[in-house]
Order: C-alpha cells, then structure tokens, then sequence
C-alpha cells in the first residue's frame, strides 16, 4: 500500500470542529458536507485539494467531539492519508473503521511542510520526503489493518468475509 503526493500541513490540536464545523452537520450528503473542510482554517483547502494528496497534522490532531464526520469529510475531499505526532484516540479509531490510513510519526510530522512531495509505504514502513530527500521510519501497517483500507472500512470489510 503506497501513497505519493502533495502534502497539506497543519499544527497542533486541528479538533473536529475545525476539520467540519458543526454549523455544517445539517448536511446529509458527504459530497456536500466535504465541501466545508478545513474551511475555518484553510479556505483554499477544499478548492485545492487533489485526490491522494496527503495531510500532515502534529500534536492531538482530531480533538474535540467524537463525530465520525471529521475522518469521513476528509477522506471524501480526498485525502489519501494523515501523518500526525500523535492523534486524539477516538478520530484515530473512527479514521480506520472508514479506512482512512493514519500514522503518527512526530518526527515526519514536524519536518514535512506544506507542499512537500511525499510518498508513504505502509507494508514496507516508511515516508520518503521527496523535496527535502528525508526519509522516516514507521511501523508497518498490519496486513488484517491493510485488509480494512483497501476494502475501504471496517464495514465493507466484514461485508467481503461473508
């Protein structure tokens, strides 16, 4: 499982009402709720992003409220993966039930900057920073979490066993 792109950089503690502002949960449409992302931090984001591009938080990225929406408007803008120091414990759940990759690694997460070219492997276990010629260590991804991204959440996943 590799990931290549351009890479959205943000700081400390991003909660959920920043990723989705709660003005928007009104919004049943994913398509449509995506369309506020980040807004209150970054306008450009949403008008920017591309599909596969990656997002890089640093410390307590996803505090806050324990609302599914803020992994699920990410991914649907079309976030490949989050590289953060560390995340708030229930955002890193909900990002994997969607099959949204997420890794902490302070190291890569303080180093890379926005608009850097990155490339993640999650079998191999490492981030090569393309622009600064970096490259981090991380753990690899278990095959059984592999097995929940690519079928695209745990849902689809336990729906493909049967």
């Amino acid at each position: 499982m590799n990931f290549r792109s351009k890479v959205y950089k943000y700081g400390d503690n991003v909660d959920t009402d920043v990723i989705i502002p709660a003005r928007y949960l009104n919004i049943t449409n994913m398509k449509e709720l995506s369309a506020h992302c980040m807004e209150d931090i970054d306008k450009e984001f949403i008008k920017t992003v591309k599909p596969g591009d990656i997002m890089v938080g640093e410390e307590n990225f996803g505090c806050g409220s324990s609302r599914e929406h803020a992994p699920a408007v990410i991914k649907e803008s079309g976030v490949s993966c989050i590289i953060a120091c560390t995340f708030a414990r229930i955002f890193y759940r909900n990002a994997l039930n969607i099959g949204l990759p997420i890794i902490e690694c302070p190291e890569a997460a303080k180093n890379i900057k926005s608009g850097d070219d990155v490339e993640i492997d999650l079998t191999k276990g490492v981030i090569i920073n393309h622009t600064s010629g970096q490259t981090f260590d991380i753990q690899p991804f278990p095959e059984f979490i592999q097995n929940i991204v690519n079928a695209g959440g745990l849902l689809s996943y336990i729906q493909k066993q049967d």
